[in-house]
Order: C-alpha cells, then structure tokens, then sequence
C-alpha cells in the first residue's frame, strides 16, 4: 500500500515540481527522491528532475550519485553509481510482440520483462533509446541521439542509430 500511495504522490505532485536548478531546487528534489523511495531503490545523493517517468516502479533500481534529467522515461533498469542521464532519455524493458502477421500488433502482447543494466560511470546523452535487455559497460560514454540496439563494452563511446562504437576510452595493452 504504501509503495502505491508514494507512486501515485510523485506522479501527481512532486514529478511537477520544478527543476533542481530552480531556485529551492534541492528542497524539491529531496521531496521527490524520497517519494521514490517509497516505490524503487534508490541510493544517496541521487538528483531527479522534474518529469521523469519511472513506470510503475517494478524492475528499477538506481545507485549512488546519480542524476537523471527531465522528460526521462524508465521502464526497467538496474543503473550502477555515478551515472549521468541526460533528458530525454528513454530505457525500455519490454517490447511490442509483433510475430504472427494474421493478429493485429496491439492484440499480441509484449515480451517478457528484461531490464536494462548501466553499469557504474556511464554518461548518457541527451535523446537516447536504450532497448530491453542491454547492458552499458562501466564508464562509457552515449552519444545524443544513439539508439543502443546491442550491449556496450566497458569503457566505450558509442553514437549512431543503431549505435556503434566511435572509440574506447582506454588504450588496452
């Protein structure tokens, strides 16, 4: 009960409060990550701007430091430690069933839950699509834009739709 009340208070009330930035800025975010306590886990010193939609709760977790920016949408993911989340961003766990050509898409259903898992370190540019099921190595980097169709290795900057590997960000020997 307690974790639909909290759901419910965020999307009314406190995912419209103004943005961290706005003057009182923190005592606004304070109000909404400790609603969203009440629904995912979330870690310490943790920024959630205004508008940021996180489903119904289920399948989500977010780690220490992170900051997720406005007009994000979360459906399932587990995302690590100091990870920076541009706006815009949208992290799905499902998808639409679409195989039998004779059932409308709308009538098949979706496909089973696969959270997405962002490791520690990840910056995400603003307007990315990551799909269900992938997995962001620790310290990459995701270029606006990109639409993250495969996983992504450890330290690697990526961009593109689909998104490609641009460089890494260490020189391995």
């Amino acid at each position: 009960m307690k974790k639909k009340i909290s759901l419910i208070v965020y999307y009314l009330i406190a995912n419209k409060l103004p943005s961290s930035f706005f003057p009182l800025g923190s005592f606004y975010n304070k109000i909404r990550v400790c609603l969203c306590k009440g629904f995912i886990e979330i870690g310490d010193h943790c920024k959630i701007q205004h508008r940021v939609n996180l489903g119904d709760g289920n399948n989500i977790t977010i780690g220490n430091y992170c900051m997720i920016n406005e007009y994000t949408y979360i459906q399932g993911a587990k995302i690590g430690n100091y990870v920076m989340i541009a706006p815009n961003v949208s992290i799905y766990s499902n998808a639409h069933i679409f195989d039998d050509v004779n059932i409308p898409m709308a009538m098949q259903g979706k496909t089973e839950e696969l959270p997405c898992i962002i490791e520690d370190n990840v910056w995400i540019g603003k307007n990315v699509v990551i799909m269900p099921g992938i997995i962001i190595g620790t310290g990459s980097i995701v270029g606006a834009g990109a639409i993250v169709t495969k996983n992504i290795e450890p330290y690697s900057i990526v961009g593109g739709v689909p998104a490609k590997l641009i460089k890494k960000r260490i020189n391995k020997n």
